[in-house]
């Protein structure tokens, strides 16, 4: 399906916005007669919180009302994909990067370059790469999720190895080893959906070298390097067990079980919280090649196409995306992705965890961009269900996705 390009009679878009000191101090020079209210289709919990803290102050100095209308991830992608995006009555949306492919065929969300928008260098490069659209910038990363190896620290330190960004899979297997050895659960993974099957084991598959697709996007789920890093998976797991995110959150923080693949947007640790993260080094050993093995998981920004008020939805973007506006979310959660404030002196002395953040989101790797992502998610995460079960051996189970996958994805 062809892109819809934005209405040529759109005017240039002139953008006065002035950001005095974090989400409390903004001038506008909006015209008072094109004072609008903006309605903003968001993703429920951590990522619609911290935008909505910057409102108000948004909405005070510009006279223009923002109202959110919160979304689970699945409903967020049914109202934008499966409903064909029916965002007249949108004009500010959230979208998972994972959807890219599909928001861009059909013409969900607006050109922000036609917009006058653009991205400064403060913003981490590696995390725009699935923000354009040919030369045009459609979405820009705003929530920095990303995997992490979220661990107990007890745990940990009673093991002996010293988890940190430089760690292999080496050393995290040693841990959950030891961990199984007396008699704790050793690596935690989230089997209760196809999709997060899929994404537990893609930090895995990237350290050895594989990927899902070719650079043609043409499925390699029965490569060699695959069924090895497979076979790596499967001794992993077996050490811990199957969990839902609540569960293993809590698991981890009352030092049942020592570590998981997490996300940043599930757990901010302090100094005295129980459990903390790290970002995957993508070495097999300590001796190996290092991948970019943390996974994009980032919440992008994007004006909805069929918007009528796209000069106002820039105006609240660009506030949004200021970067000392940004810096003052952290303190309710918000993981921007940003050097200035990942790596900024004050904000590490209160929250140390964002350097291993900033550290992920460098050498991290987006999801396949395909428009049939969830059925491509839902073939393999069978296929590794059955692995996993023990109904079929890896080789056939990987074989077996394989020829759905090229049947599916052509």
């Amino acid at each position: 399906m062809r892109l819809r390009r934005v209405l040529s009679s759109i005017l240039t878009l002139s953008i006065g916005i002035s950001v005095l000191s974090g989400c409390g101090s903004v001038q506008s020079q909006v015209d008072a007669t094109h004072t609008k209210s903006l309605t903003l289709a968001l993703r429920d919990g951590t990522y619609s919180d911290v935008i909505r803290s910057c409102l108000p102050a948004f909405e005070e100095q510009t006279g223009i009302t923002c109202e959110v209308v919160n979304f689970s991830e699945d409903d967020l992608h049914n109202l934008l994909l499966d409903e064909g995006g029916r965002s007249s009555q949108y004009d500010l949306c959230m979208a998972d990067a994972s959807w890219t492919a599909q928001l861009y065929a059909e013409g969900v969300v607006a050109d922000l370059s036609e917009l006058g928008y653009s991205i400064d260098n403060d913003i981490i490069p590696a995390t725009t790469a699935i923000s354009y659209y040919g030369d045009h910038l459609y979405l820009v990363p705003y929530f920095g999720n990303v995997t992490v190896l979220l661990y107990n620290k007890d745990l940990i330190k009673s093991s002996g190895v010293d988890l940190n960004s430089d760690s292999s899979l080496a050393d995290v297997m040693e841990v959950a080893k030891y961990a199984e050895s007396i008699g704790k659960a050793g690596f935690l993974y989230r089997g209760d959906t196809e999709n997060n099957l899929v994404v537990d084991f893609l930090p895995i598959l990237l350290a050895y070298g594989g990927w899902v697709v070719d650079e043609n996007n043409r499925p390699t789920v029965n490569t060699p390097v695959f069924v090895e890093a497979m076979n790596a998976y499967l001794n992993l797991i077996a050490t811990g067990e199957a969990m839902d995110k609540s569960t293993l959150i809590a698991s981890i923080e009352n030092g049942e079980g020592a570590m998981a693949i997490g996300w940043p947007g599930w757990y901010t640790p302090t100094e005295l919280s129980p459990a903390n993260y790290c970002s995957i080094s993508g070495k097999l050993d300590e001796n190996s090649i290092s991948y970019n093995a943390n996974v994009y998981g980032i919440w992008m920004l994007g004006i909805c196409g069929d918007s009528s008020k796209k000069e106002a939805a820039a105006q609240l973007l660009t506030y949004l995306m200021d970067k000392n506006v940004q810096k003052e979310t952290i303190a309710i959660g918000g993981v921007p992705c940003r050097y200035s404030s990942l790596r900024d002196e004050a904000v590490l002395a209160q929250y140390p965890q964002y350097d291993a953040i900033c550290d992920a989101l460098q050498g991290g790797t987006y999801r396949p961009t395909l428009e049939k992502w969830p059925e491509f998610y839902t073939i393999l995460g069978n296929a590794m269900r059955q692995i996993i079960d023990g109904e079929i051996s890896v080789e056939n189970g990987l074989n077996q996705a394989q020829k759905e996958l090229e049947n599916t994805i052509r």
